[in-house]
C-alpha cells in the first residue's frame, strides 16, 4: 500500500506539541506525519497518493465511551415512543408497527417516556393487550431501567402473581398482586433474556454505518456475549470498519474469567473491555439510589440493584482476573458506595475502574475520584435531557449534579459518550450539551448550572483521548500524532472556531479509520 497525504485540512491534533496542522502523512494504519503540508509531503517521499480535503475542520476519530450497539442498531427498524405525547399516542403507534411484523416475532423498540405525558397516565399490560393480544411486546423506558409489556411477554417470560421480586427489582403489582406489565431494573431480565435478534451480525453490520456517519471511530460497546459474538463474526469477515472495546456483563464475569479473558485484549479492531455492575437504577424510573428520598415520595430513596457487599466481591473478582470494573451509578448514595467499594479493593496496576454515568455525586465524593483514579464515564446529553427532572425530583438536595467542570477540577478523567440508544448517538450533540448545558432550543438562557459547563478543546478531549484513557488505549488512540493509528473525520464546521449552535449541526464530511476511507458523504 503506497503512502497516503491528507492534504488542505485545518487539523486539530489533539497533541499539545503539534495542536494544529495541515496534512497528515499515513503509512498503513499509522499516522506517519503531521505538520504542513511540505513537511508532511517530504516525510511521504514521492510517489504518495495526494488526498485533498477542500479545506475542512479535522479532528481525531470520536470515541463513545459508553454505547449500546445492538440495541441501537436494533433500534432502527423497531418502533420509536420518544416523541408520543400520551398513552394514547403510543399505543396507536405500537399498533402501526405490529401491523408490519411477522406473526409471532417480537415488538422491539420503545424508550417511552411517562414522566412527560399529557395528560398523566401510568402504562399497563392491559393497554398494550388492546393493540397485541398475540404479538410478544416488551418496551424498555427511555432510560432502559423499566420496560412495559404486555401478558404474552409476560407469559412467555414466565412472570405471574407467583412470582418474587429479584434482589435489585421489582414487579410492580394490581391490587389483586397480579403483575402490571411495568418491570423495574432486575425485574426485567427474564424478558431481556428472550429479546434476542436472530439476525444481529447484519443490524451491526448496517448500524455501524449509520455511526461512522456520525464520526465515530471507535466504542466502549456495553451490550451482551451476542453481541460480542457477533462484532468477532464480522471482524473475521473483514466487515469490521470501526473499532470496538466490548464490555463483559456481570452475569458472564465467571465464565469471562474460566475462558482467559483480560481487559484489553485482543487487536486493534476487537479488544476485551471491563466488567459492567450494576449499582442503582436511573433518576427517569425513580430507581436510582440516593441519600434521601425523592421530592413528593416520601421513603423512595431508589434501588440498590446490587448490594455493596457484592459490590465489593465482584470488584476484587474481576480486578484479580485482571479485568476493569465499569459501574452504573446515578445517585448520590450509589456513588458513594461505589466509590466506597473502588477504595476497599484498591487499585490494580494496569487497569482503570469506571463509573458509568456519575451523574449526582456528593460534593466531596469528586476528590475521592480523583484521588481512587476512578475515571468518570459520562453522557452530556443526559444532562440537558434530565434538566426538569432534576429540579423536579431533586429539589434540595445538596449534589455535584453533571459536574463536569467540577470533575475535571478536581482531576478525575472524564470520558464522554452517548448511551444510546436512550439518547442519539450524535457525537456533536455531546459537545453542544458539554459547552452549554442548554437544550438545543437554547433553553435555559446561560445554560441549566453554568458554573459546570466545558470548554470546546475540553469536552472534544473527553469525547477522544478521554475515552481512550478509559480503555487504556491512550497509547494508540485519541490524538493525531506520529505512530498513532489513523484515525480521523473531515467536518463541514470548526468546533474550535464556530459557535456552539453550528457545532450542534456539524455534518460529517469524511471517516477515515485506520488509514481507509471507511466512510464518506456522497
Amino acid at each position: 500500500m503506497s503512502i497516503r497525504v491528507y492534504r488542505n485540512a485545518a487539523i486539530h491534533t489533539g497533541d499539545s506539541g503539534n495542536p494544529l496542522a495541515t496534512a497528515m502523512a499515513v503509512d498503513g494504519d499509522h499516522l506517519l506525519a503531521v505538520g504542513d503540508e511540505a513537511q508532511v509531503r517530504d516525510a511521504a517521499g514521492r510517489g504518495a497518493e495526494l488526498i485533498d480535503l477542500d479545506g475542512a475542520a479535522v479532528l481525531p476519530g470520536l470515541y463513545d465511551a459508553h454505547i449500546h450497539t445492538a440495541q441501537y442498531a436494533q433500534s432502527l427498524g423497531a418502533v420509536d415512543l420518544r416523541g408520543v405525547r400520551g398513552l394514547d399516542e403510543a399505543l396507536s403507534t405500537v399498533a402501526a408497527h405490529a401491523a408490519r411484523l411477522r406473526p409471532g416475532a417480537w415488538l422491539f423498540g420503545g424508550r417511552w417516556n411517562s414522566n412527560t405525558w399529557d395528560p398523566p397516565a401510568q402504562p399497563d399490560r392491559y393497554a398494550l393487550d388492546t393493540v397485541c393480544p398475540e404479538l410478544p411486546v416488551a418496551l424498555p423506558s427511555v432510560d432502559g431501567h423499566t420496560v412495559w409489556a404486555n401478558s404474552a411477554a409476560l407469559r412467555l417470560a414466565g412472570i405471574d402473581a407467583n412470582t418474587p421480586d429479584p434482589v435489585g427489582g421489582e414487579i410492580v403489582r394490581d391490587a389483586d398482586g397480579e403483575p402490571t406489565g411495568i418491570l423495574r431494573e432486575t425485574a426485567s431480565d427474564p424478558l431481556r433474556d428472550l429479546m434476542v435478534s436472530p439476525d444481529l451480525r447484519e443490524l451491526l453490520k448496517a448500524g455501524q454505518e449509520e455511526l461512522l456517519a456520525l464520526g465515530l471511530t471507535s466504542v466502549h460497546d456495553i451490550d451482551g456475549e451476542d453481541c460480542r459474538a457477533a462484532y468477532l463474526a464480522l471482524r473475521d469477515a473483514g466487515e469490521l470498519k470501526l473499532r470496538v472495546h466490548k464490555a463483559i456483563p456481570m452475569g458472564h464475569l465467571e465464565a469471562a474469567i474460566a475462558e482467559g479473558r483480560r481487559t484489553g485484549q485482543g487487536d486493534e479492531w476487537f479488544r476485551t473491555g471491563p466488567v459492567k455492575i450494576f449499582s442503582d437504577g436511573a433518576l427517569g424510573s425513580h430507581t436510582c439510589h440516593m441519600s434521601r428520598s425523592f421530592a413528593g415520595e416520601q421513603g423512595n430513596v431508589g434501588i440498590a440493584v446490587t448490594p455493596y457487599e457484592d459490590l465489593v466481591r465482584l470488584f476484587a473478582r474481576a480486578a484479580g482476573a485482571g479485568i476493569a470494573v465499569a459501574t452504573h451509578a446515578i445517585g448520590d448514595r450509589a456513588n458513594h458506595l461505589v466509590i466506597d467499594a473502588y477504595e476497599a479493593v484498591g487499585r490494580t496496576p494496569g487497569l482503570r475502574h469506571r463509573i458509568e454515568h456519575a451523574q449526582h455525586l456528593r460534593p466531596a465524593d469528586l476528590a475521592r475520584m480523583a484521588g481512587l483514579g476512578i475515571v468518570a464515564s459520562m453522557q452530556p446529553v443526559h444532562c440537558t435531557s434530565d434538566i426538569d427532572l432534576v429540579d423536579s425530583l431533586l429539589a434540595g438536595h445538596d449534589l455535584a449534579s453533571y459536574a463536569w467542570r467540577g470533575m475535571l477540577d478536581a482531576g478525575v478523567l472524564l470520558a464522554f459518550g452517548s448511551d444510546a440508544p436512550v439518547e442519539s448517538p450524535d457525537p456533536f450533540a455531546a459537545l453542544y450539551a458539554a459547552v452549554t448545558r442548554a437544550r438545543p432550543d437554547g433553553t435555559p438562557a446561560g445554560g441549566w448550572q453554568p458554573e459546570q459547563r466545558l470548554s470546546m478543546a475540553e469536552a472534544v478531549t473527553a469525547h477522544t483521548l478521554g475515552a481512550a484513557r478509559a480503555a487504556g488505549e491512550d497509547d494508540r488512540k485519541g490524538v493525531l500524532a506520529p505512530g498513532k493509528l489513523a484515525d480521523f473525520i473531515a467536518v463541514d464546521t470548526d468546533p474550535y472556531r464556530e459557535s456552539p449552535d453550528a457545532v450542534r449541526r456539524t455534518r460529517v464530511l469524511t471517516t477515515v479509520v485506520g488509514g481507509e476511507i471507511r466512510w464518506q458523504r456522497s
